[in-house]
């Protein structure tokens, strides 16, 4: 007589959590990977998850110092209005292929950082002197799993699917220092950098370090 599966016909419902980050040491761009756990209901046997991530900062669930506030009037304006001009920030989307497993696995989910302080949650992240910054993890994608008689099978993962943590700033300053020790990035347009070029020539100026000081003793 066939054993028919608890299972048939149902489709699998995942849930996440995100249990800590560290940076990634060996890789092409300053890398933070998050560990990703990620629960079947029962012991089910997933083939595998082509998972969908989307990562935002919300910047709401946290406080500010003085200094910070003066750093992000850029992001969010004057502090008087942060009432309704403080809100979530998009860090990244992001793709991940997840192997089989059954029941639970953990997985690492990389997202790139970049020092490039054009980017919204760069400029962000960098004017927290530390403490914690509460992130959100909206999770979708498509999970592939037997069927009933063993053929395989795929369903949709909704939005809902989601998971919160609170990472140290320390993981974030620690992944760039690793990639540019005691630098920071700054990106111009041609003209500006031919400027600042035609500058250091005609001043004679050893080094990028010793234009912007010239300049800024200039003011």
């Amino acid at each position: 007589m066939a054993v028919t599966s608890p299972f048939a016909g149902s489709i699998p419902e995942l849930a996440f959590a995100v249990l800590d980050a560290a940076p990634v040491t060996y890789a092409a761009a300053p890398t933070l990977a998050f560990s990703l756990r990620i629960d079947c209901d029962g012991e089910r046997a997933i083939r595998s998850v082509l998972l969908d991530t989307q990562l935002q900062i919300a910047a709401r669930r946290r406080a500010y110092d003085e200094g910070s506030r003066e750093r992000l009037t850029e992001l969010f304006g004057p502090v008087k209005d942060w009432g309704t001009t403080l809100h979530t920030l998009l860090w990244t989307r992001t793709t991940l292929s997840v192997p089989a497993f059954t029941g639970s696995t953990v997985v690492d989910l990389p997202v790139p950082c970049s020092y490039d302080m054009e980017v919204i949650a760069s400029k962000y992240l960098d004017a927290l002197p530390g403490g914690e910054v509460p992130l959100e993890f909206l999770f979708s994608g498509t999970v592939f799993y037997a069927g009933a008689g063993g053929q395989l099978q795929a369903a949709r993962i909704s939005w809902e699917g989601d998971a919160e943590y609170t990472m140290p700033v320390r993981v974030w300053r620690e992944t760039m220092d690793h990639y540019f020790p005691g630098s920071a990035w700054l990106r111009l347009p041609k003209d500006s950098f031919d400027h600042l070029c035609a500058y250091k020539a005609r001043h004679a100026l050893p080094s990028w370090e010793a234009v912007v000081d010239a300049l800024l003793e200039d003011e």
